[in-house]
């Protein structure tokens, strides 16, 4: 299983991000991924998962600004990010169906 995620970047209070995850090593469209965040000296949090069919659960911090989605055929899952705040600074990783993950993407908030 690899996974390489790209897209973080730094980014004033308010600004958009969308970050993307490329899986391989295994049938993507059969299982749910999921997107987690770390920020310093904080654990890991989920902060959305899609199913192999479209379901998707989010972080209630992130509801109705983060956007999870998927292309089964491209195999990327992505993260879209509106509307950013300095607490969602924090590295990101995609994370497949066996708990694999990336090496992360960083994404900085600034006020």
């Amino acid at each position: 299983v690899q996974l390489m995620e790209s897209g973080g970047g730094f980014v004033q209070v308010g600004e958009s991000l969308r970050l993307s995850c490329v899986a391989s090593g295994f049938t993507f469209s059969r299982y749910k991924m999921a997107w987690y965040r770390q920020a310093p000296g904080k654990e890991r949090e989920l902060v959305a998962d899609i199913t192999a069919d479209g379901n998707t659960n989010y972080v209630d911090s992130v509801k109705g600004r983060f956007t999870i989605s998927r292309d089964n055929v491209e195999n990327v899952v992505y993260l879209q990010m509106n509307s950013l705040k300095p607490e969602d600074t924090a590295v990101y990783y995609c994370r497949g169906p066996w708990g694999d993950r990336g090496q992360g993407t960083q994404v900085t908030v600034s006020s």
